[in-house]
């Protein structure tokens, strides 16, 4: 039984918040991952950084500034002691290993960590952004994603099919169903979200895992 009286996404968003300590300094991805800091606790505060310029990016405040914009282009606010920069300095804050929590979404993640989340081969595809960079860079990678395709296909694989944005890069996963850990033996699932049952996870889910004895 899934609970349906709340949002996938508001669900998926607030579980990663709570994996967000004080002082992280956070990427966020395109659309789901920007839910996340609406549920952090009021004594945990994250620096987001974006890799279109910024870091110390918050709430809008006021008048719009349409200089002012996160990665996916929508219209942000910036904190006291925030700043900008190029995006050469961005990559470098990046690729120099600086950013201690990237939350991106996802198309396909295997149990080897592998994530496809870039593009599909025959569609249109605006660019790969800073994706491949922030799954390589970060210190710990969260994927942050509903459990089914649209098309009603498993999107946790026991090998991803689609084009890799980074191989074994992954630490994470949290659907509106559960929470899985990536670790050398496979995926762990460590989790279930509230009314939602073992069975209902092991139907959805392509990839074969492991279950913690403690499961939450």
């Amino acid at each position: 039984m899934i609970n349906t009286l709340i949002n996938p996404k508001q669900i998926i968003a607030a579980r990663v918040a709570k994996e967000l300590k004080d002082g992280d300094v956070v990427n966020l991805g395109i659309g789901l991952p920007t839910m996340v800091p609406n549920f952090l606790p009021a004594d945990v505060n994250v620096i987001l950084q974006s890799e279109n310029g910024y870091i110390g990016l918050g709430p809008l405040d006021g008048d719009i500034d349409p200089d002012l914009v996160n990665a996916g282009g929508q219209p942000a606010g910036i904190i006291r002691g925030g700043a900008f920069f190029d995006s050469l300095f961005s990559f470098e804050l990046i690729r120099g290993g600086h950013v201690d929590v990237t939350v991106l979404g996802g198309l396909e993640v295997d149990v080897h960590g592998n994530l496809a989340n870039w593009m599909v081969p025959g569609k249109m595809v605006p660019g790969m952004g800073g994706a491949m960079d922030l799954v390589t860079g970060a210190k710990k990678v969260i994927v942050a994603m509903e459990h089914m395709a649209k098309s009603g296909s498993s999107k946790i694989l026991q090998q991803c099919r689609l084009p890799l944005t980074g191989k074994g890069v992954v630490d994470m996963i949290v659907t509106e169903l559960a929470v899985f850990r990536v670790t050398e033996e496979g995926l762990i699932i460590e989790e279930l979200q509230e009314g939602v049952d073992l069975e209902t996870v092991k139907e959805k889910t392509e990839a074969v895992f492991k279950i913690n004895p403690s499961i939450k």
